[in-house]
């Protein structure tokens, strides 16, 4: 399962998982878009075996109900790439009432990956992949006013939606050390993708046009969440960090297992769990 595979990694990650012979779902929020990115994976796949679900992660409801007609219909899910993101260039909220960056980026995804918790277990080895960033390290979990009411930026809220990703992850591991679920985060390196952009109104496009020939494509971005999900070299690596395909160190703002536990605990208050 890929989510925000309609486009850039997460369109190149479900094509390549495809490829190696995975039945794949194709997590997007638009259906149209949805359904462009399934024709585009079926046809460069080569595979019959890729399908369209969709969910949007700014919707704790739209999440409830696409874990549950998943649960209904498959009893295993051997990998989730949490790989939806946001940048808002403003503030804006969630349907529930979240800031757009800590929405999407981690709550929607700590709700989607709890609930499906129960399908990973039962996997031979089920693995979660978050796609997080090294804009972690600029990072904060602003316990405080974590949606930003004051003093919000773009870079202030993206960084903390990282570190969040990243302090998920940690302490998502510890509560699965007994099992044989893994969970592993990895930065992709600076990747031209269209986040930052808006579909609205095209703000940011010719930025992205400018920068371009600077980034990754998205399909060597994508080549750390394939190893990650593929890789018997991470066979139970749990809990740790990657750049590209290379474990890393965190520095020291993402390890601290108390910021890990006592964002956990907001974050199931938020959710609802």
């Amino acid at each position: 399962m890929v989510t925000g595979a309609n486009s850039g990694m997460g369109l190149a990650t479900s094509i390549a998982l495809a490829k190696r012979g995975a039945h794949v779902i194709m997590v997007c929020r638009s259906e149209e878009r949805g359904k462009a990115a399934l024709e585009e994976a079926i046809n460069k796949s080569g595979s019959q075996h890729v399908e369209l679900m969709l969910c949007d992660l700014g919707d704790l409801e739209s999440i409830r109900s696409f874990a549950t007609a998943f649960c209904s219909k498959y009893d295993v899910l051997d990998v989730l790439v949490n790989n939806a993101g946001v940048v808002s260039i403003k503030r804006e909220i969630t349907k529930d009432g979240f800031e757009m960056d800590l929405g999407i980026n981690h709550l929607g995804h700590f709700l989607l990956t709890n609930l499906l918790l129960e399908p990973l277990i039962a996997a031979h080895q089920g693995r979660v992949v978050s796609v997080a960033s090294g804009a972690y390290k600029v990072g904060h979990i602003h316990f405080d006013d974590p949606f930003l009411s004051k003093g919000f930026n773009p870079i202030k809220a993206y960084a903390q939606s990282k570190l969040a990703n990243i302090l998920f992850i940690k302490e998502l591991a510890q509560r699965l050390s007994d099992t044989r679920v893994t969970a592993n985060c990895v930065h992709p390196g600076a990747v031209g993708t269209q986040i930052g952009v808006n579909r609205q109104t095209g703000f940011g496009k010719s930025v992205h046009a400018l920068l371009r020939p600077f980034f990754l494509t998205p399909e060597q971005g994508a080549q750390g969440a394939i190893y990650l999900a593929t890789s018997p070299d991470v066979v139970g690596m749990s809990g740790q960090y990657f750049y590209k395909t290379k474990h890393q160190k965190l520095t020291s703002r993402a390890n601290h297992p108390e910021d890990a536990k006592r964002l956990w605990q907001w974050s199931e208050k938020q959710v609802g769990l």
